[in-house]
């Protein structure tokens, strides 16, 4: 079988069948960027550190809307290649084994912008004055060349440079930035375990400064634009104290930053990413009117961005765990308790289409209200059925165990039991059980 025919013939999931390589999974990727704000032009220059799977003499990257100037491998100039509009195929130049590391090369330029999917719009997209990235599902490869499989976790160097009066987030911790002519150049590393969709950069004209710290010390940081200041304060002063239910209820927070963005556009919705969440000018109306979302977007860095899925068809692993932290928050707020929020959507969901598997929802469905809510309820019905402490320590030991790792449906099942197996694999809305 060639190299091309097994990619597809296994492929990497079914979700999203385009993406990924299985042949190979990435350590690391050493991105050097830089960004041009006025005509919006990046060039790039991405180091990726792989190893190989199979014995194979090609692998593929995920690029869109970019042009590759050149590629080496293993240092040497000139490696074939073939770039269509949005693959990367690299040719080894001999067939190498199974457990082989190789360094990849891949010179490109273009101008970026986001890609259509059956999702929307998504990956990097000009703002009004400024940038921001949405990666997920498959957004990633808009801004660099990449294995974009959800399970495939590496670790980054990130350098972005761009006109210095812009502030610039990105995934990993802050190492330096240093101007020259006007240039300012950012340097970010995570060595945290991250997919693809979860690498971002935000860049805007933004103040930035610590509003708190976890438990554990990592500083906790908001950017804004500086007319934003008193909204954002109103709204952001809660941070510490979610974070600290969350800690309690979920073990300790599981990344090296945590930061918040606030973009002067307007956002439809908020976006999640490794060690930061980003919200729109309108999620800040200094009257946490948004709190709810705040709560639900630092949740992710337990559930989605620590604990990933293994594959797309297991997001409710991510939202439904996501959503259920509101419910959380809104009893620690001294809100209406998850159990009435779990009452007032059960019975919102009775009157709702019943088509929906919630392990595995199809790629149409999977950011479906329904996933999110009917994962929470799936939550509250086995906290119910085991009593607080056993439900909370079961979250506690299925973060720890799969911290920076990938999990499944399956996984969960196994620590949770047969109880939730209606809530998972019917498309019957199960009723609640009765609190003990």
């Amino acid at each position: 079988m060639t190299s091309e025919r097994m990619n597809q013939a296994q492929g990497a999931d079914d979700y999203t069948p385009q993406a990924g390589d299985v042949r190979y999974r990435v350590r690391r990727y050493d991105l050097e960027l830089d960004y041009r704000i006025a005509t919006n032009r990046l060039a790039g220059t991405a180091q990726i550190e792989l190893e190989t799977l199979v014995a194979t003499d090609a692998v593929e990257f995920d690029l869109v809307g970019l042009r590759v100037a050149s590629v080496r491998v293993r240092g040497r100039r000139g490696a074939r290649h073939r770039h269509t509009d949005r693959r990367v195929r690299v040719a080894l130049g001999e067939v190498v084994p199974a457990g082989t590391t190789l360094q990849i090369r891949i010179d490109y330029a273009g101008a970026p912008k986001p890609r259509r999917s059956r999702w929307g719009l998504i990956g990097w997209e000009e703002l009004a004055d400024g940038v921001i990235v949405a990666g997920q599902p498959t957004g990633a490869p808009t801004w660099f060349p990449c294995n974009d499989r959800v399970d495939d976790k590496a670790r980054y160097r990130i350098a972005l440079a761009c006109d210095e009066n812009y502030r610039v987030e990105a995934t990993g911790r802050r190492v330096r930035a240093t101007t020259r002519s006007g240039r300012t150049t950012h340097v970010f590393e995570e060595d945290v375990p991250t997919s693809t969709y979860l690498v971002t950069a935000q860049i805007g004209r933004y103040a930035s400064r610590a509003i708190g710290e976890t438990a554990a010390g990592v500083p906790v940081t908001v950017a804004h634009p500086p007319e934003l200041r008193a909204r954002v304060d109103a709204d952001t002063a809660v941070v510490p104290r979610i974070l600290d239910t969350f800690e309690r209820a979920f073990g300790p927070y599981p990344m090296s930053t945590c930061r918040l963005v606030v973009t002067a556009d307007e956002l439809e919705i908020p976006l999640e990413a490794q060690g930061m969440a980003v919200f729109g000018a309108n999620h800040m109306d200094g009257r946490g009117g948004s709190e709810r979302l705040v709560a639900h977007e630092l949740a992710h860095q337990w559930f989605g961005n620590s604990v990933g899925v293994e594959r797309w068809r297991d997001i409710w692993l991510n939202e439904g765990f996501a959503c259920y932290a509101e419910w959380i928050w809104s009893e620690e707020r001294g809100g209406p308790s998850a159990e009435a929020m779990a009452r007032s959507h059960h019975a919102r969901l009775r009157f709702l289409r019943k088509d929906l598997v919630l392990a595995d929802p199809g790629p149409d469905d999977m950011f479906d209200d329904r996933v999110y809510k009917r994962g929470a309820l799936a939550l509250h019905a086995l906290r119910t059925t085991i009593g607080d402490d056993d439900f909370f320590g079961l979250l506690r030991e299925w973060s720890g165990a799969h911290r920076h790792g990938t999990a499944t449906t399956a996984d969960f099942e196994a620590v949770a039991g047969e109880s939730l197996r209606p809530w998972l694999h019917e498309t019957a809305l199960p009723p609640l059980p009765t609190r003990r």
